[in-house]
Formats: structure tokens, C-alpha cells, sequence
């Protein structure tokens, strides 16, 4: 077999390797050569995205299922297999992960000068664990990229971060790993009832998705996943340790975290909770609302106050994801396709928000609004850029924000009005905020001598912020082509799950409480 039919046969477990073996090839670097280690993980990111790009040429769009699925018994006796595949609803966070990489990777040229080697090793280790998050299908495999993801994180923040990076690194490890136990806890009780009922062990999530599980252990076991994604959504009130997080961090942890680890938790949400737990998740959707809502409100108000910009993007973030739980939760196309395109959407526009950040910090060495004003003068370029993003993060029409945030209102607006109508005052505030920042930092007088200084954007930081701007436009003008890809997967989702739903509630009374269904002992037993 030629090398070529080797990669095209195995093209999604080369794309989780790729970084890992860049990194181990780091690991050689001779201690000081700083610009070939900057170079070669360039070059592993780079070569990882065109990779990435060949998953997007051979993907149907008209499939529902996993495709170019891999599949290898790992611990046979124990139903563990390496099997990873994509479908609809993972491929565009996957091609999100391999395209802000490189970008990410090229801000960190002249912003992390100490311990280089060891940084760029950190980052390629965390792509292949994020990759594999999105492309893992058993479940066993998916907790280990989960749970690999936390390790090079924790030592990007604690020790490339900021004076509080110790606490900051603590607070985020401990928070995101108390969620994932618990649900490695549901994942073992139910690979447990999946042998009662079948007679075979696995943890092959497709198999699993074939199961009709309980309502009563829907409960406990939906809750124990609520917990482990709530946390890394992270949605209202589990979200503290993440202004902590992304304030502290150097640059390109925040744009990691804001532009793909978030993602974990709602792609979570999407992939396990709600599809094997239907009935649970349905039961739980006033509650979620709630709290979606509530995000999408608090995060915008508290955004609003904010003297550091950084804080302020962070607080960003928790009203943005408020938004696409609310689609999830829609249960229905527009909402989740709109919630899948928003996770995206946020990836692209708050990565690159949290790149403006980092640019004007490594010049005047403070975030703090009150000390700019009237660098449209002196930096127009910058000033440009910083526009297109504000207006995506706002959700213009013409930008990618607006798709998003309109299918995902089109979406909850459907099924109850009032979360809609509540959650579109979260846009409203969110020009506030916005606008408001960028008012104070680009206009009015110069009235900081230091600013007048300030060189504006080189010819490395155009290069690594021009795609993230078309995106924002492409996107925001003609969406067609990766909601398309998202059609035969989610409409499969849609109906799957209203399929597993009435499964698990055949018997069950008209009208029935959660009060009975969930806690009357006299119905314990089949159901």
C-alpha cells in the first residue's frame, strides 16, 4: 500500500497524531533555538489544516452517519475500541480546531519569549487532544482526549500567564476535572445497563445511541453529563472560573479556550447528553432555558461594566454560549444548526478579539480601557480590523454573528416565544457593550502621549488576522455552504431523538409529572 492510499484510508487518525508527532519532534530542538521551533510548529499546524481540508472534499453532504469512520479493537475484553469518524455536526468544529492553530501559533512570535520549546509542545499536544474530542466515537476514547485536553491547558495558563496565572490555572483545572468525573461515573453505569440489556459490553457510542434507556436513570445519568459540559460551556452559574481563566492566560490560551475548548461543552451537550438521554433532556429544557437566558443577560451586563477589555470579551463569551444552548435546546433544525454555526461563529469573531487584545498589550502593556482613545489616528489598520470583529461580535446582518444568532431566535422562537423575545435584548446589549468599547478605544482625542507611539499592525499580524476576517464576511454573507453540510446530520438528529423519546415513554400516561415519572417508587422497576 503507497503512502498516499495509507494517509487517504487512515486520514482522521493522521489528523490526531499529526501535532503529537510534531511535539515528540520537538522535544529534539536544541533549548534556544527559538525561531526554528516557532517555524516547525508553523509548519505541523499549517500541514494539519490542509490535511483538514481533505476531510471537507470527501465529506457527503448527503449522509447522515459518521464517515471515514476508523475502527481497531483496543481492550476487546472490555468492549473498548479506537473507532473515530465525522459527520454533519463535528466537521466544522473540527476544520474551527485546524484552522485557528496556525493563527494562533503565529501570534505567539513575539508575545512568548521564555521556555518556547516547551510552549509550542504544550500547544501541538493540546490540537491532537482537541481534535480527537470531536472526532472520538467510543466512549472511552472520548474521555481520554477529554481528560488530556485539562493537562496542556493547565500548564499554558499557570505557566505563560498572567500574576495570578497559579490561581487562575487551579481554579480552571479543578472545576472543568469535578464535572468530568461525574461523568465518567454516568459512563461506566452506562456501559454496565447497556451488558444487562444486550448481554455485550461497549462503548461504541453508535451502538449505544440504539439503546432505550430508562427514564429514571435518564435522570441521574443526564445530570451527571449536565454537570461535566455545564461546567465547560461554561453556562450561568458554573462559569466563574472562566473570566479567571482567559484573563489570566497568555493570548493564545484564551483564543484556545474561547475559540475551541468552550466548544467541548456544548458539542457535548449535542453528541451525548441530549442524544442518548432524550426524555431527560427534554425534561430539563425549561430549567436550561432558564439558564441559557439568564447567560445571555448577565454575561452581556457584566460585559458592560468592565474596565479591562479582556474581561470584558470574556464576559462576552457567557452571553454568545447562553445563546447557542438556547438553540440546542430548540430541539429542532434551525435552532441547532444555527447553535452549531454559533459555536463556530464564536471561535472565529472572539478568537480574534481576544488576537486585537493581545496585539494592543504587547505595545502598551495594559488592557485597560481608560488608557486608550483615539488610536483610529494612529493605528488605522488595527482600527479596521478591530471594527469587522466588533460588528460580528455584535451580529451585524453582513457578519457572521447575525446567521448564527437569527437561525437559533428562528429556532427557540418556534417552540416558546418568550425565551426568543428575552434572549434578542441579549443582542441589544450586546451593541451596548461593544460599541461602547469600541467608542473609548478608537475614537475621541489622544489623550495618552504613550498612544501616539504605537506602531500599527505588522505584516505578520495581517497575515495570521485577513482569514479570520473573510471568514467573518463569507459566512455572514453566503452560509450556504456549511449549513448545507450540516442538513442530513442534524435533520437525522432531529428525528432520532423524537424516536428515542417516545421509545423510552411508551407505557407512560398522558399527562404524567416529572414527580411521578422520575420519583414514584411504585413504578420503579421497567421503567
Amino acid at each position: 500500500m503507497t503512502g498516499v492510499a495509507l494517509l487517504d484510508q487512515h486520514l482522521l487518525s493522521v489528523l490526531i497524531a499529526l501535532p503529537m508527532i510534531g511535539a515528540a519532534v520537538l522535544l529534539f530542538f536544541p533549548r534556544g533555538a527559538d525561531d526554528a521551533i516557532r517555524k516547525f510548529t508553523v509548519l505541523v499546524t499549517i500541514a494539519e489544516f490542509l490535511l483538514s481540508l481533505a476531510v471537507v472534499a470527501r465529506f457527503d453532504v448527503a449522509t447522515a452517519g459518521m464517515q471515514l469512520v476508523e475502527r481497531a479493537p483496543w481492550i476487546p475484553q472490555y468492549g473498548i475500541s479506537y473507532i473515530v469518524g465525522v459527520d454533519g455536526i463535528s466537521l466544522w468544529i473540527l476544520m474551527l480546531t485546524t484552522f485557528i492553530m496556525p493563527t494562533t501559533i503565529l501570534s505567539t512570535w513575539s508575545a512568548v519569549t521564555r521556555n518556547v520549546k516547551e510552549f509550542m509542545v504544550f500547544m501541538l499536544v493540546l490540537e491532537t487532544a482537541m481534535v480527537g474530542v470531536f472526532l472520538a466515537t467510543d466512549l472511552f476514547l472520548f474521555y481520554i482526549f477529554w481528560e488530556l485536553v485539562l493537562i496542556p491547558m493547565y500548564f499554558l495558563i499557570g505557566v505563560w500567564g498572567g500574576e495570578r496565572r497559579i490561581y487562575a490555572a487551579i481554579k480552571f483545572f479543578l472545576y472543568t476535572f469535578a464535572g468530568s468525573v461525574l461523568m465518567l461515573v454516568a459512563i461506566i453505569a452506562l456501559y454496565f445497563h447497556h451488558h444487562a440489556v444486550t448481554g455485550v459490553y461497549t462503548m461504541d457510542l453508535m451502538r449505544l445511541y440504539e439503546l432505550t434507556i430508562p427514564v429514571k436513570l435518564q435522570l441521574w445519568l443526564f445530570a451527571a453529563f449536565f454537570l461535566a459540559f455545564a461546567f465547560k460551556v461554561p453556562m450561568f452559574p458554573f462559569h466563574t472560573w472562566l473570566p479567571d481563566a482567559h484573563v489570566e492566560a497568555p493570548t493564545a490560551g484564551s483564543v484556545i479556550l474561547a475559540a475551541v475548548l468552550l466548544k467541548m461543552g456544548t458539542y457535548g451537550f449535542l453528541r451525548f447528553a441530549m442524544a442518548l438521554f432524550p426524555v431527560a433532556a427534554a425534561d430539563w429544557t425549561p430549567l436550561i432555558a432558564v439558564l441559557a437566558v439568564i447567560g445571555v443577560i448577565y454575561g452581556a451586563l457584566v460585559a458592560m461594566v468592565q474596565k479591562d477589555v479582556k474581561k470584558l470579551v470574556a464576559y462576552s463569551s457567557v452571553s454568545h454560549l447562553g445563546f447557542v444552548m438556547l438553540g440546542l435546546f430548540a430541539f429542532n433544525l434551525q435552532g441547532i444548526e444555527g447553535a452549531i454555526l454559533q459555536m463556530v461563529n464564536h471561535g472565529i469573531s472572539t478568537g480574534a478579539l481576544f488576537l486585537i487584545v493581545g496585539i494592543i498589550y504587547e505595545r502598551r502593556h495594559t488592557r485597560l480601557i481608560s488608557e486608550f482613545g483615539g488610536l483610529s489616528k494612529v493605528v488605522p489598520v488595527f482600527a479596521l480590523c478591530f471594527m469587522v470583529v466588533t460588528l460580528s461580535s455584535i451580529g451585524v446582518p453582513g457578519t457572521n454573528g447575525f446567521v448564527g444568532e437569527f437561525l437559533i431566535l428562528l429556532g427557540a422562537f418556534k417552540v416558546q416565544k418568550w425565551y426568543a423575545v428575552v434572549a434578542a435584548t441579549g443582542v441589544i446589549f450586546a451593541a451596548v457593550y461593544m460599541l461602547w468599547m469600541f467608542q473609548r478605544v478608537m475614537f475621541g482625542k489622544v489623550t495618552n502621549e504613550e498612544n501616539l507611539r504605537l506602531a500599527d499592525m505588522n505584516g505578520r499580524e495581517v497575515a495570521y488576522m485577513l482569514p479570520l476576517l473573510l471568514f467573518i464576511l463569507w459566512i455572514g454573507v453566503y452560509p450556504q455552504p456549511f449549513l448545507r453540510r450540516m442538513d442530513a446530520s442534524v435533520n437525522a438528529f432531529v428525528t432520532r431523538f423524537e424516536a428515542k423519546k417516545q421509545a423510552a415513554l411508551a407505557g407512560s400516561p398522558a399527562g404524567e409529572t416529572m414527580l411521578v415519572r422520575y420519583f414514584d417508587g411504585k413504578k420503579g422497576g421497567a421503567r
